[in-house]
């Protein structure tokens, strides 16, 4: 699956091509993080109202206050891992130390500790901060790897699908585990849960082993072969800062993430209450329809990375969005009974989904390399911690945006060992308001952010035969 430099010659840039299973190391780093993060997106609000018992509102703010600090934690972790002075270089520590941690506390988070409301808010506050941390502290480095590994347009694109595949195969193995373990515990959820927090921790972790010692030797020939060290960023905070948001490419990018995936996560968190409360089905039918959704997305990546080699990645993002924003319009006029139709939009949700993976991360390594031209320094932290922040940041208040407006229309929650509460009308209207116009406005402004995107393919050529020259300058 490895394509070879058209753009960039090997006299222009003499890196061998990417080996197969350099690939596959650097994909399978995306596992466990996937597996964490699809499994909090589409259960744990859920779970905090219909399993520990907390007010919507009040269990809404668990993952925005997790997800402010993952958003603050960021460029932090982003400067520090940039300024790392190590014998593996400066992202490997990070993954190595925080992979235990990291799997540890996503553990802690199914845990139901009391049966007090406040202590069981403020527990969950707790120990999602302290995942969030070792989440970050596993998950940024190991995104600004990408730069590090290929200088190539084309194979920057192949690589983010081998991330993907691994990302998308991760949250659908453990939505295909949510649903085993739903089976055998059928009358007692907080088990239930807690064994997949479980099993999802045990499996999580190994992989992020396997990235490390997978790809540390490219990343030793990428810089063999262009002359350049894994050194630490010399420009202060406050200096970076600055730069970042002055690239206008770079904002254009954390645009379309931002929005692309506030849709994703907005209606990955809704999901499960519009097939339990509006489509009158049982809780176990959910990990059906969510695997409808991402596995259509994993079949997806590679056909439109195919489909971006020949028509750009602006191309594909549009073709994406637009089946993406005809399923989401969709889901909102969607009745009970109508279960055939509910799974046909889901596979046409898969189509754009897959393309909010790809294509936004293939953007921003392209970001990087118009930083170093401008500024002659590679901070790939700084700008993957920035483009992240102000996703998680939108998100967080995403979120608890629709945890209020659940609690304001009536949502009914209920706790462990009692039947799903009958939900008001208003409460009803609130969840499809939340999956069908609302991810339809985002999908809409990504697009036309998309649109006006300045970096295409010749521009790039350009900006990595700039680099090169300036390298011939230097040695000169």
């Amino acid at each position: 699956m490895s394509h070879s430099s058209s753009a960039e010659s090997p006299e222009t840039l003499p890196i061998p091509k990417m080996k197969f299973w350099t690939k596959m190391a650097f994909g399978a780093g995306d596992l466990g993080t996937a597996m964490t993060v699809n499994i909090l997106v589409f259960f744990l609000l859920f779970f905090l109202t219909t399993v520990a018992g907390l007010p919507p509102g009040l269990a809404a703010s668990v993952p925005m206050v997790g997800k402010i600090w993952d958003a603050v934690n960021d460029p932090i972790i982003g400067v520090l891992s940039d300024r790392t002075r190590h014998p593996w270089g400066r992202r490997y520590p990070w993954m190595v130390f925080g992979a235990i941690p990291f799997g540890l506390f996503f553990f802690l988070l199914w845990i139901v500790p009391s049966t007090d409301t406040w202590v069981q808010f403020w527990y969950y506050v707790l120990i999602a901060i302290a995942f969030h941390t070792a989440y970050t502290a596993v998950n940024l480095p190991y995104a600004t790897l990408t730069p590090d590994l290929t200088r190539d347009y084309n194979e920057r694109t192949t690589l983010n699908g081998f991330r993907f595949s691994f990302s998308l195969g991760g949250s659908i193995f453990s939505l295909i585990l949510a649903q085993i373990i739903f089976a055998m515990f059928p009358d007692d959820p907080g088990l239930k849960y807690m064994i997949l927090g479980l099993v999802c921790s045990l499996v999580a972790v190994p992989p992020i082993f396997w990235c490390v010692l997978g790809t540390r030797a490219r990343v030793a020939e990428v810089q063999a072969a262009t002359g350049e060290e894994d050194e630490p960023t010399t420009l202060p905070l406050s200096e970076q800062v600055k730069i970042a948001f002055s690239n206008r490419p770079f904002l254009f990018v954390i645009g379309i993430y931002l929005f692309s995936w506030l849709a994703v996560q907005l209606t990955a968190s809704i999901l499960q209450y519009f097939v339990v409360y509006c489509m009158d089905l049982p809780e176990a039918t959910f990990p059906q329809v969510a695997i409808a959704v991402q596995g259509t997305a994993l079949v997806a990546l590679f056909p439109w990375s195919r489909v971006s080699e020949r028509y750009g990645r602006r191309a594909v993002y549009l073709m994406g969005m637009g089946l993406w924003i005809i399923a989401q319009a969709g889901l909102f006029f969607l009745r009970p009974g109508q279960v055939g139709l509910m799974y046909i939009l889901a596979i046409i949700a898969g189509l754009g989904v897959s393309t909010a993976y790809l294509v936004p991360w293939s953007m921003i390594t392209d970001v990087i390399d118009y930083d170093e031209l401008n500024t002659g320094e590679r901070r790939e932290g700084i700008f993957y911690s920035f483009m992240v922040l102000l996703q998680k940041m939108g998100l967080a208040i995403g979120i608890f945006l629709v945890g209020k407006a659940l609690d304001i229309a009536g949502f009914v929650e209920s706790v462990s060992g009692q039947e799903i509460a009958q939900q008001p009308d208003s409460a009803l209207l609130a969840i499809r308001i939340a999956i069908g116009p609302l991810p339809t406005v985002m999908l809409i402004i990504g697009i036309i952010l998309t649109y006006f995107y300045p970096i295409t393919r010749q521009y790039h050529e350009e900006i990595l035969l700039q680099l090169q020259e300036r390298k011939r300058e230097r040695e000169a």
